[in-house]
Parts: C-alpha cells; sequence; structure tokens
C-alpha cells in the first residue's frame, strides 16, 4: 500500500513536471505584418498582459528590451475581489496579469506581442498554463489603445493563419479597465526564489528561451 502511494506521488510529480516543460517551450514566430513603426521620440506605452501564473510573465518581461516596468497584479474584475486568495477562486472575473510599461522608441508593441507569444505562455491553452488551471490563468491582450487592439487582432489572424501553433490561438483581447497590483510578496517572485521546483522548471525556462531565441529583445538585468 506504502509502494503503491509512493509511485502515485512520482507519477503525479512527473505528470506536473511534463506540464510545466510544456508550459515553457518556445515557438519561433514571425514578425508582426501589422506592427506600428517605432515612435521618433521617447515616451512610454502600457499593456496589461495574462498568461497562466504572472510570476513568470513578469520575469520574462522585466528582461525584454524597452520595458521599464513589470508589475505582477489583476485585472477583468472588481476593486473588492483583487487579492490572491479570492482571485483563486476563479470566480471573481480577474485574470492574473502583469501591467508592462515601456518604451515606443525602443520597442514596437508588436514585438511585445511577439514575446508574450512566443516565449512567456502557451496562447492556445484555453482557462489554463501547463499546471495551472481556471479562468484567473487565461491569456489575455488588456489593450489600451485602438491602436494595440489591432495590431494584436491582426498577429492573432496572421499567426493563425500560418498554422504556426498545433491548435489555434485562444487569446482574447480586451479592453483594459483596470489593473490591480498583486501583493508585495508576489512581486519579482521568479528572481527572488529561484530555487522553488515550480520557478526552477515552470519560469526559469521562459528566459533562457527569450535569450535564446529573441536575443535582440533580451536585457541583462
Amino acid at each position: 500500500m506504502i509502494q503503491s502511494f509512493t509511485r502515485l506521488l512520482i507519477l503525479l510529480c512527473l505528470a506536473s513536471t511534463i506540464a510545466c516543460h510544456a508550459s515553457s517551450r518556445a515557438v519561433k514566430l514571425p514578425d508582426p505584418a501589422a506592427d506600428a513603426p517605432l515612435s521618433k521620440t521617447k515616451g512610454t506605452q502600457t499593456v496589461v498582459l495574462a498568461g497562466g501564473c504572472f510570476w513568470g510573465i513578469q520575469a520574462v518581461f522585466e528582461h525584454v528590451k524597452g520595458v521599464s516596468s513589470a508589475t505582477a497584479g489583476y485585472s477583468g474584475g472588481a476593486a473588492n475581489t483583487a487579492q490572491y486568495e479570492t482571485v483563486s477562486t476563479g470566480r471573481t472575473g480577474h485574470a492574473e496579469s502583469v501591467r508592462v510599461v515601456y518604451d515606443p522608441s525602443q520597442v514596437s508593441f508588436g514585438q511585445i506581442l511577439k514575446v508574450f507569444f512566443s516565449v512567456a505562455h502557451d496562447p492556445t491553452e484555453l482557462n489554463r498554463q501547463g499546471p495551472d488551471e481556471g479562468t484567473q490563468y487565461r491569456s489575455v491582450v488588456f489593450y489600451s489603445s485602438e491602436e494595440q487592439k489591432r495590431v494584436a487582432q491582426a498577429y492573432i489572424e496572421q499567426l493563425n493563419r500560418a498554422k504556426l501553433f498545433p491548435e489555434p490561438i485562444v487569446t482574447q483581447i480586451v479592453a483594459l479597465q483596470a489593473f490591480y497590483p498583486a501583493e508585495a510578496y508576489h512581486q519579482d517572485y521568479a528572481e527572488h526564489h529561484p530555487n522553488e521546483p515550480y520557478i526552477a522548471i515552470n519560469d526559469l525556462p521562459k528566459l533562457d528561451h527569450l535569450k535564446q531565441t529573441l536575443p535582440e529583445l533580451y536585457v541583462g538585468k
């Protein structure tokens, strides 16, 4: 009985590890055909992205050229439910999200999306990401301008036509209503806890993929 229970635990751990690795694979993608050109002047633009646990998304975008900040938080629900334990029920409408602030003179919105779709998460997984399940882990682009909406819609159509993923992209494109920063202990979690199994298996490979697949967009920290 004990041996059977131990064997079951090992199998569950292996299954979880495989799922994590599956969610951290990189896909080589083309540049967006309908991207906006780089701005001629420095400035700031903001987009909120959701795609699984916010630890990994934040870790990736903190290493992207032109990004000045990446903050873990919640979008899609009300202010009074924007707490981790409540969001984790999957009944708040919130998605674990990351607010990305970037300089459009250094990196285009299309390049932000290229990172998001290729190394930050798997955009074909519906209401889940690797071992994490629930609507709070759904894939969303919360756009803050009509230009962002246009580029995101066109890029998803481009990628689906090219059939670069085994399944259609399920990423939602939604107007940003509000963003609520997550609790302090969630900020820079991957950086502060690199030896935790979840981080080591599921999130750190994403940084390696960014460095290897998109070296022109990778910056150290």
